[in-house]
């Protein structure tokens, strides 16, 4: 996050105009949700035996629906049991149609282990792998999983598995889920896709962070345990001699849960105005979900209105040096008064390459709206080897090109700051609310928004309000 003057947003339209053609700045609209019995599943085997040293799992998802699918918001799982309750599994893709690389295999625990399952491999897609129109299929997925420590693995008790299966035919038991509904297939009995699981191999990704911010102030010492840091040091952005104070980071109720509440306040000048940033003292996040739950604030809680306010959910590692490709930043930035040449509210979502601070020139696309979104907001951001896609309560809002990946990893920040002192210029005082109920990581896999959902109400159903077991980078 860095101050941007007023003419900084038309050299930023510039320099991505120069990257991708002018037309990479349009906002995307909300996609309609598909029809409910859209796919089917077609199963074969290439290792039919009742032990193999792999099992290979093979299949093809086809769109037998109205509407034209995102392949990113399929899930395909595929059941089995662990040969011992302490083994670990590996994901390959042999060959793809669409692409080995467009495919991601993870492996999770099932709530409700039976006779015949106790796992799942859930495959996806990346947004390289396009769209399904309706009446096609993916083609081949020709997949393989196999013990970490290549033993041979049993088969033939596993749920999802049927080595007469040497051909392409539907096969109900897989399920599969289009943006985190279940419409295909029969899950083993009490394990639902849509319920909230842990996946359990590293290699795959999915260690999480999560937090429900239940802390009792910015002194509380389990949110400085729990990896936060409460900033307090001068400089940008935001208005000259400002202050960051830790003091305005506050934890109070709000609709049965703990949020955490960032005030910032001014009188119209630098020296009186405060400005608040949370941020993980960790530098470790990199590919994957990330997700908040944000109140965005129109109007101030006491004052006059008007000032130049960004409220703000992000990821950032720091500028080496002016326009350093190593360099990374994803922004959801509520504007509820304009600024930067915006007359009134707007929301951005941005994916920055890089910059340069002085003379400004910045590499990076965003997306926006130019409407309120005063009130509470589900943010989620995914980050993958193909894209960086931004949804808002569900919907997609924007999705960036893979010039615009991460070389390093980053922190997470919430912040809310002044641009200026210019859209209002009142000598009265005035303080703006932001407020986060949660956030949530999970390394190296792409959830829907519905997935998003279940796991945070996972985590809450258990009383769980902390945990993160993202290893450090």
């Amino acid at each position: 996050m860095r101050n941007r003057p007023t003419a900084g947003r038309a050299r930023l339209a510039l320099a991505v105009a120069v990257v991708l053609g002018g037309g990479a700045l349009t906002a995307l609209p909300a996609q309609a949700a598909p029809a409910a019995d859209g796919l089917t599943v077609q199963y074969r085997t290439s290792a039919s035996g009742a032990s193999a040293d792999q099992t290979e799992p093979w299949f093809k998802v086809r769109n037998t629906g109205s509407s034209t699918v995102q392949l990113s918001q399929v899930k395909v799982r595929y059941y089995f049991k662990a040969d011992s309750p302490d083994a670990s599994y590996r994901f390959a893709c042999s060959w793809a149609v669409r692409g080995c690389s467009a495919v991601t295999g993870t492996f999770g625990t099932l709530s409700n282990p039976t006779a015949t399952a106790d796992r799942y491999l859930e495959v996806g897609f990346t947004s390289a792998a396009g769209t399904l129109a309706p009446g096609a299929d993916t083609g081949d997925l020709q997949l393989r999983f196999y013990r970490s420590n290549w033993q041979t693995l049993r088969q033939s008790d596993d749920y999802s598995f049927d080595g007469a299966r040497t051909s392409y035919g539907d096969w109900d038991r897989v399920t599969a889920q289009l943006a985190g509904a279940t419409v295909w297939g029969t899950a083993p009995e009490g394990n639902d896709p849509t319920d909230p699981t842990d996946p359990t191999d590293p290699p795959g990704g999915g260690q999480t962070l999560f937090d429900d911010f239940d802390y009792g102030s910015h002194t509380d010492p389990a949110l400085s345990a729990h990896g936060w840091s409460v900033r307090s040091n001068s400089g940008g952005p935001g208005v000259p001699g400002a202050t960051w104070d830790p003091s305005k980071v506050t934890f109070v109720s709000a609709g049965g849960n703990s949020v955490m509440n960032l005030e910032t306040s001014t009188a119209g000048t630098g020296a009186s105005t405060t400005q608040t940033e949370v941020l993980t003292k960790s530098v470790k996040f990199r590919n994957g979900t990330y997700a908040a739950r944000v109140r965005f604030s129109d109007v101030p809680k006491s004052g006059p209105d008007g000032d130049h306010l960004v409220q703000t959910f992000f990821t950032i590692n720091d500028l080496k040096a002016p326009m350093a490709d190593d360099y990374a930043e994803y922004d959801f930035e509520y504007l509820p008064n304009g600024g930067w040449g915006e007359p009134s509210n707007i929301l951005y979502t941005t994916s920055w390459e890089t910059y340069n601070p002085d003379p400004w020139q910045a590499v990076n696309q965003h997306s926006e709206q130019r409407s309120s979104y005063a009130g509470w907001h589900d943010l989620v951001v995914t980050i993958d080897d193909g894209a960086i896609t931004y949804y808002v309560d569900g919907q997609l809002f924007g999705t960036h090109g893979a010039q615009y990946l991460p070389e390093r990893p980053m922190s997470i920040n919430f912040n809310q700051w002044l641009i200026d002192l210019n859209g209002q210029t009142s000598t009265t005082p005035r303080s703006y609310d932001q407020q986060v109920d949660y956030v949530l990581h999970v390394k190296d896999q792409v959830l829907t928004p519905a997935e998003v959902a279940a796991k945070v109400a996972g985590y809450r159903t258990a009383g769980t309000g902390f945990v993160d077991e993202v290893p450090a980078s």
